[in-house]
């Protein structure tokens, strides 16, 4: 009976060391990380949130760690996202605040009028004469203020196809409107 349990903890405890070193190596890199965070951030207290969140997320995905490339890259290049994420968090919230200032109860009013309705009749027929992969990518950054990404994803391409269309339309949008003028 006793072989048994002991089978088993030695079985849990062969496991451990697997994922020792990715931990040690984190615990060695944490001042390192910290520096690269407050240069980000300039913040004390923001930069050790950033640091804790980093490792957290390498140790949850330390599965898609490709052992024996360079670790301390993979830790950083975590650190940048998030802190580029928290970024774009942060200017969304104060743009949402900014309306509540402006409108305390915007929230509770429906989609606000189409951009389109804003435009001059000439620059709506611009628009309209586009081909449809430029119009629709033109519409969806540059009038409903989407990002490169949300409008990659709504439109089901890659970022670097919306940032391609975009500026084609826009020189297209812009030769149409001298045409008209």
């Amino acid at each position: 009976m006793n072989a048994q349990p002991h089978a088993v903890a030695s079985l849990a405890v062969s496991s451990i060391p697997s994922e020792r070193p990715m931990h040690e190596s984190l615990v060695a890199m944490r001042r390192e990380l910290f520096s690269h965070a407050y240069r980000l951030t300039r913040s004390l207290s923001a930069s050790e949130d950033l640091v804790q969140d980093t490792i957290e997320r390498a140790l949850r995905f330390e599965s898609y760690y490709q052992k024996g490339t360079n670790l301390r890259g993979w830790v950083h290049q975590i650190l940048s996202n998030l802190f580029c994420s928290r970024c774009r968090s942060i200017r969304r919230e104060a743009k949402a605040l900014s309306a509540l200032h402006d409108d305390p109860c915007a929230w509770t009013r429906g989609v606000v009028e189409a951009p389109m309705a804003q435009l001059s009749r000439a620059t709506r027929r611009a628009i309209d004469t586009l081909p449809e992969q430029f119009q629709s990518t033109v519409v969806m950054v540059d009038l409903m203020e989407l990002s490169y990404r949300d409008a990659a994803d709504r439109l089901g391409v890659p970022v670097g196809t919306v940032m391609s269309r975009l500026h084609r339309g826009r020189r297209l949008l812009a030769d149409a409107l001298r045409e008209a003028a």
